[in-house]
């Protein structure tokens, strides 16, 4: 399968869990059943168009943590380099939707970051050790 062919299929499957989140006061099932979700919203770094992206998320503090782990894939997510170029997004966690902005970890955040989302959500853990990259761990803080 192409690259162009894959990344269409994502986007599409994107918008069916996005779909399902928002007609479900921020719930969905599948292998989301249970997790705590958000939508994060990024502007594309060329295109400058909007994207929205079904995540799991840790609380920590009064922020959201989140892993640039594209299931555990050898790649980081498109979203990832992204946010990177343009930190400022858009968040919808249940009903509620904001503005926050996006800082990748570094260090002892990392760290504490990382143990919180992975104690919460074991399989961030599984997806760090297929891995040879460092998954990227995000905070996403609200504005204001």
């Amino acid at each position: 399968m192409a690259d162009d062919d894959l990344h269409e299929m994502l986007l599409d499957y994107n918008r069916s869990v996005v779909e399902e989140f928002r007609a479900n006061k921020g719930k969905c099932g599948g292998g989301f059943e249970g997790n705590p979700m958000l939508l994060l919203t990024v502007t594309g770094a060329r295109s400058g168009r909007r994207l929205t992206s079904p995540l799991s998320y840790t609380p920590l503090d009064d922020d959201f943590i989140v892993f640039a782990s594209a299931g555990g894939q050898p790649t980081h997510p498109q979203w990832y380099f992204n946010l990177v170029a343009n930190p400022g997004v858009e968040i919808e966690v249940g009903t509620e939707s904001f503005a926050a902005t996006a800082t990748v970890l570094e260090g002892d955040e990392r760290e504490r970051a990382y143990t919180a989302m992975t104690t919460a959500l074991p399989r961030f853990g599984e997806y760090q050790a297929a891995v040879e990259r460092e998954i990227p761990v995000i905070r996403l803080r609200r504005k204001g």
